[in-house]
C-alpha cells in the first residue's frame, strides 16, 4: 500500500527530472544564448535555429511517446533520457561547432520529450494507480524551478565563469540531480487495476474535440516559444534593459513554479476549459508587454505572467490528456504535443530570421505570437462548446 512518503518521494524524482531534461538541458540555452553570441560567436539566426533543432528533438520524441503504450520501454526511455540530459549538456561546453552544438540541441530535445511527457505519464499513471488526485501541478512545478535555477547560476557566475565553464557547471548539477530522480521513481506496474480494485478505463474525447484541441495547442506553442528562446536578448535590447534580461528570465522560472498548483485549483472551481480560457487571455497580455514598452515594472510584471501561464496551459492540458487516458497517459500526451512541437520549430526559427533583417528587433515576432494566442483564445470556446454538447 502507498501511503504519502511514497507520493512524496515519486512526486520529488518527477521534479528533480524536469529540473534535469527540461530546465538544465533545455532551458539553460535561453540565458546562455547572449553570453554565447558574445563568447563564442554564435549569430541571431544561428541562435534561432538552434533552438529549432531542440525542438525538432523534442517533436521527435513527442512521436516516440505517442506511439508506444508498454510502460516498461518507457521507463526505460526515461532513465536513457536522465543520462542523455547530462551527455548534451556537457556537449555545449566542449566546442564551438554549430554542428556539435546542433547535434546537441536535438538531443536534448529527445531527453525534454523524455521528461516531460514519458516522466509525466509514468508519474500520473503511478498517482491513479494508487488512488491519489490525477493532477500534476505539483510534479510541472519542476520546470518552472528549472528555469529560476539556470538563470539564477548563470546570472551568479557572469562575470567569473567563461560560456564553456558555465556549461561544465551545469553538467555537474545534472550529475547530482540524476540520482533521486533515478532512484526515487519505482518501476511501472502494467496491470489495469488500482490499489484499491477499481479497473482503470480510457475515456476518450470525440474525434472533433481532440482536432481542435490539438490546433490550440498549436497556437499556445507559437505564443510560448517566442518569448521562451528569445526573452534574454528581447528585455536586454530594451532601452534602459540591459544586463536585466537574465532577471527577466528568473521572473518566469519563479511565477511557474507554483503556478501550476495554483491553476489546479481554478481548473476545481471553474473546470479545466474555463481555466484554460483565462490562461490564454492573460498570456497575450504577457507576450504583448515586452513589445510595446521598455518600463522595467511592467516587463517584471509580463515576465511573472508569461511564466504563470505557459506552463499552467502545458499543466492543464497534459493532465486532461492523462485523465482521458489513465492506462496509457503519455499517448494522448504525446499526440498534444505533436502539434505543440511543430509550432515550437517554425516560430524561433523565422523569428530568428525576422529579428536578422529587423536590425535586432524582436517586436514583429512578439506581434506574431501574439496573434497565435487570440486565435487560440476563440477556438478555446469552441471547445467549451463541444464539451457542452457531448455531456
Amino acid at each position: 500500500m502507498a501511503n504519502q512518503l511514497d507520493r512524496l518521494k515519486v512526486l520529488s524524482a518527477g521534479i528533480i527530472s524536469l529540473i534535469l531534461m527540461l530546465g538544465i538541458a533545455r532551458f539553460s540555452y535561453t540565458p546562455m544564448l547572449p553570453l554565447m553570441q558574445a563568447q563564442a560567436g554564435l549569430g541571431i539566426s544561428e541562435g534561432g535555429w538552434l533552438a529549432a533543432i531542440n525542438y525538432i528533438g523534442y517533436l521527435s520524441g513527442a512521436i516516440i511517446a505517442a506511439s508506444i503504450s508498454d510502460l516498461q520501454l518507457k521507463d526505460k526511455l526515461y532513465r536513457i533520457g536522465l543520462v542523455v540530459a547530462v551527455l548534451t549538456t556537457w556537449m555545449m561546453g566542449i566546442s564551438d561547432n554549430f554542428w556539435l552544438w546542433s547535434a546537441s540541441r536535438f538531443l536534448a530535445g529527445l531527453s525534454s520529450a523524455a521528461g516531460l511527457l514519458i516522466g509525466s505519464g509514468l508519474i500520473m499513471n503511478w498517482l491513479i494507480r494508487h488512488d491519489f488526485r490525477s493532477e500534476l501541478g505539483i510534479h510541472f512545478g519542476g520546470l518552472g524551478l528549472g528555469i529560476a535555477f539556470c538563470a539564477i547560476i548563470v546570472e551568479l557566475t557572469l562575470t567569473h565563469l567563461s560560456w564553456s565553464e558555465q556549461w561544465y557547471l551545469m553538467t555537474i548539477a545534472g550529475l547530482f540531480l540524476m540520482i533521486p530522480a533515478w532512484g526515487w521513481l519505482p518501476k511501472p506496474d502494467a496491470s489495469g487495476i488500482t490499489q484499491s480494485g477499481n479497473t482503470m478505463q480510457d475515456n476518450p474525447p470525440g474525434k472533433r474535440f481532440l482536432q481542435t484541441f490539438m490546433i490550440v495547442y498549436f497556437c499556445a506553442g507559437v505564443g510560448y516559444v517566442v518569448s521562451a528562446t528569445f526573452i534574454v536578448d528581447i528585455v536586454n535590447e530594451l532601452p534602459g534593459m540591459e544586463g536585466k534580461g537574465a532577471w527577466t528570465f528568473m521572473v518566469i522560472g519563479l511565477a511557474a513554479a507554483p503556478a501550476c498548483i495554483v491553476w489546479d485549483l481554478i481548473a476545481r472551481k471553474v473546470g479545466d476549459i474555463n481555466a484554460l480560457i483565462m490562461a490564454f487571455l492573460l498570456k497575450i497580455v504577457a507576450v504583448l508587454i515586452p513589445a510595446l514598452t521598455a518600463n522595467i515594472f511592467l516587463v517584471m510584471i509580463s515576465a511573472a505572467l508569461f511564466g504563470a501561464t505557459f506552463l499552467g496551459i502545458v499543466s492543464l492540458v497534459l493532465s486532461m490528456a492523462g485523465r482521458y487516458y489513465p492506462t496509457k497517459p503519455a499517448k494522448m500526451m504525446g499526440k498534444m504535443t505533436i502539434s505543440y512541437g511543430i509550432a515550437q520549430i517554425a516560430a524561433p526559427a523565422i523569428t530568428g530570421m525576422i529579428a536578422e533583417y529587423s536590425d535586432g528587433s524582436y517586436s514583429n515576432g512578439l506581434y506574431l505570437a501574439t496573434g497565435m494566442l487570440i486565435i487560440g483564445s476563440i477556438l478555446m470556446f469552441r471547445l467549451k462548446a463541444l464539451e457542452q454538447k457531448a455531456a
